[in-house]
């Protein structure tokens, strides 16, 4: 397929399209002890969020290895955990694991929620021409949830309603082929692909996800001793390959290993995902990936 002309290519990259996320895992957590819980269970400051706040985290386990991903979005009685397909049920079995004697109740409602993406340079415009308004993190609008959240990379917008309901866009639809070439393009890791249960938290470069002053968590001790040490060999790097026959994921290199790769339309080469060794992770380093020139960026 050339995705040079297709519709929901050009659009992620140049307006907006829609993506269907439905697959999505969703978790609703409710109870008094919620706040203090999530807190220590994840990478992220809950207890300082409010409701129409939100923020992206991960999950770890006693050593500091990376057992999923989520957004967390904070409503006035409950919190709403957006997952990947693959980590929904163990998010939901690891959370359960830890609940004692604490006033928490979780509740897998993904069967219950539909969600499309909006995203592109222009998602906020197509936002509003679908009649929902732009805003800081999270809102309510009428039944539906709209979360200031993408998958490309890009500008974008979660629309969470339930299934019953139907969500009228005029805009091109991007296939998940589509909006995974322009994920990498724009160097946005996806667990489950990129980020695995192999990997520590210094080591995807995704430190948004992580608030470095907000007491123990699971996990804490190995991302603290790492980040005080600077104890990683290699991290997660956009790079740039002169060919296009993108190289499998797994291949090493002397000195990148392949996480993912792709055909990019748009720069006619390659750009992939790859954990680069440290000393060659600077941007603008050059070495070489299956006999073609590869640049990080």
């Amino acid at each position: 397929m050339d995705l040079a002309v297709t519709p929901g290519y050009r659009a992620l990259r140049e307006s907006a399209a829609w993506i269907d996320l439905s697959s999505r895992g969703k978790i609703r957590m409710s109870g008094e002890d919620r706040a203090r819980l999530l807190h220590a269970m994840c990478t992220n400051h809950i207890e300082q969020l409010k409701p129409g706040d939100g923020c992206y985290a991960f999950f770890l386990n006693a050593q500091g290895r990376i057992l999923a991903d989520a957004n967390i979005l904070c409503f006035e009685d409950h919190f709403l955990l957006d997952t990947e397909p693959e980590t929904r049920d163990t998010l939901l079995e690891h959370l359960d694991r830890y609940i004692i004697a604490d006033d928490v109740v979780l509740e897998d409602v993904t069967e219950r929620l539909t969600t499309i993406a909006i995203e592109g340079p222009q998602a906020a415009r197509a936002i509003g021409a679908a009649e929902l308004r732009p805003y800081g993190w999270t809102t309510r609008q009428g039944s539906r949830i709209v979360a200031r959240l993408n998958t490309t990379g890009s500008d974008g917008f979660f629309i969470i309603a339930p299934r019953s309901e139907r969500i009228e866009l005029d805009i091109p639809q991007a296939s998940p082929a589509e909006a995974r070439v322009v994920r990498i393009e724009n160097g946005l890791p996806r667990y489950g692909e990129e980020i695995t249960e192999r990997h520590l938290v210094a080591e995807t470069d995704q430190m948004r996800a992580v608030h470095f002053n907000k007491g123990c968590y699971l996990g804490q001790e190995i991302v603290e001793r790492v980040r005080s040490r600077a104890q990683i060999h290699r991290i997660l790097r956009r790079v740039e390959i002169d060919t296009k026959h993108p190289p499998s994921a797994g291949l090493k290199a002397d000195h990148a290993e392949i996480a993912s790769a792709v055909f990019s339309p748009a720069l006619e080469k390659t750009v992939a995902l790859a954990y680069v060794k440290t000393q060659f992770a600077d941007p603008g380093s050059e070495f070489q990936i299956a006999g073609a020139a590869a640049r990080v960026f």
